[in-house]
C-alpha cells in the first residue's frame, strides 16, 4: 500500500497507532509537529504537511508538541520514575510517601496518574507489589514467614497478611504450591516493552501497546498457573543487556534462557523461527516447509501470531509469499525497522 498524504491525514484524524513511527504529522499554522496518535485538536487538510521522521520536521522549522512528545521513544518511562524504580529494586522495603515524592519535585497525582496508565495500579500499590514479591520470594527460599515480612518492609504481620492473600488468593503458610511470573518495564530504541520471567527463562516479551498484551498475560499466568506480579529476575538483567547489544548492531543471536509455553506444533513452529538466521527472510510457506508440514501455511501463520516473545523468537522475519510485510503484533513500522536494521547490520 502506497503511503499517500490522504491515508496519513485520516490516520492522524483517527489517532491510528498502527502509524506510530511511520510519519508525523506538522501543523503550518502553529510551527508544531506531533505523532500519528497526538490527542490534541486535529488541524485542517489544508494546514498539514507530513515528515517521515522528526529530523526533517526540525529542519523545517517545526517544534515538537508538548502534548505527544514526538522526540521521545514511544511510551519512554521517564527518567524521574526509571530513578525511583532502581531504588525500589536495590531496597524492595524502602517505602515512597507523597512526602518523599515531593521532596523531589515530584507531585504525587502527576506519579498517580502515570502508574494508572501504565500499570494499571496506583504507585503505592505498586509498591506494595513489589514489596510482596519480595517477601514470596524471601519465603520459597525457606526464610520464615515473620522474617520475610519484617524485610521486606512490613510494619505487622497481619497487614503482610492481608496484603499477600489479597495478591495470591491464600495466606503466606499456604502459599508453598503457588509461583509468580515477575513482570518488569524495559526500554528499546523501538518504544517500551513488558517482560516476563520465571526461573526457566523470558516468557514473554511485547511492546507496551499490543492490542493483544491483556489476553496474553491473562493465558500466560493460566497456562503456567501462576501470579504476574512487578519483580526483579535474574534473567532481566541478561535480557537487557542482550537487547542494547542487538539494538546497537553487535548481537546476531540471543543466548538467553527462553521459556515458551505452547502446544508441540507452536513450539515446532518458534524453533523454526529461531532458525531464520539474522538479516534474512522466509515465506510463511517456507516456514511450513521448515517443518515438514508445507500444507499447514493457515496454522503456522496463527501460530507465529501466538508468538509471546518478540524479538527473541523473530517473528518478524517472516513476510508474506510476494515479499510484502504482513501481520505484526507490534506493528509494520517495527516490523519494517527491524527487518531493514538487521539487513543493513547483516
Amino acid at each position: 500500500m502506497e503511503l499517500t498524504d490522504d491515508i496519513m491525514y485520516e490516520a492522524a484524524i483517527n489517532k491510528d497507532s498502527s502509524f506510530e513511527g511511520v510519519f508525523f504529522t506538522a501543523v503550518k499554522t502553529t510551527g508544531i509537529f506531533c505523532r500519528p496518535t497526538c490527542t490534541a485538536r486535529k488541524p485542517k487538510r489544508e494546514n498539514v504537511e507530513f515528515f517521515t521522521n522528526s529530523k526533517e520536521a526540525i529542519l523545517k522549522g517545526y517544534r515538537p508538541c508538548k502534548v505527544c512528545f514526538p522526540l521521545e521513544k514511544l511510551n519512554e518511562t521517564p527518567d524521574f520514575i526509571k530513578e525511583i524504580l532502581r531504588q525500589l529494586s536495590e531496597n524492595p522495603s524502602f517505602k515512597f510517601k507523597d512526602s518523599d515524592l515531593l521532596k523531589r519535585g515530584i507531585e504525587p497525582s502527576k506519579m498517580r496518574r502515570w502508574f494508572l496508565k501504565n500499570h494499571g495500579i496506583t504507585f503505592h500499590s505498586y509498591q506494595r507489589m513489589f514489596r510482596i514479591n519480595s517477601a514470596f520470594k524471601k519465603i520459597k527460599k525457606g526464610e520464615n514467614i515473620t522474617s520475610a515480612a519484617f524485610d521486606s518492609g512490613y510494619e505487622s504481620l497481619s497487614g503482610f497478611n492481608d496484603s499477600f492473600k489479597a495478591v495470591f488468593g491464600v495466606s503466606p503458610k499456604n502459599s508453598k504450591t503457588k509461583n509468580v511470573i515477575d513482570l518488569k518495564r524495559i526500554e528499546t530504541p523501538l518504544g517500551t516493552m513488558y517482560a516476563c520471567a520465571v526461573k526457566e527463562g523470558i516468557c514473554l516479551l511485547e511492546f507496551t501497546d499490543r492490542k493483544m498484551l491483556e489476553t496474553e498475560l491473562k493465558s500466560l499466568s493460566k497456562n503456567l498457573k501462576a501470579t504476574i506480579v512487578q519483580g526483579e529476575n535474574e534473567h532481566f538483567e541478561v535480557l537487557e543487556i542482550q537487547l542494547k547489544e542487538y539494538f546497537e548492531g553487535n548481537r546476531k543471536y540471543f543466548t538467553i534462557p527462553i521459556f515458551s509455553p505452547g502446544s508441540d506444533f507452536q513450539n515446532k513452529v518458534w524453533k523454526a523461527l529461531c532458525d531464520i538466521p539474522y538479516g534474512d527472510v522466509k515465506s510463511y510457506k517456507e516456514q511450513s516447509a521448515a517443518i515438514c508440514k508445507p500444507e499447514a501455511v493457515r496454522a503456522v501463520a496463527n501460530a507465529n501470531g501466538m508468538n509471546r516473545i518478540s524479538i527473541l523468537i523473530p517473528c518478524h522475519r517472516v513476510v508474506g509469499s510476494n515479499g510484502e510485510l504482513t501481520g505484526y503484533g507490534g506493528g509494520l513500522w517495527r516490523k519494517k525497522w527491524l527487518l531493514e536494521f538487521e539487513q543493513n547490520n547483516k
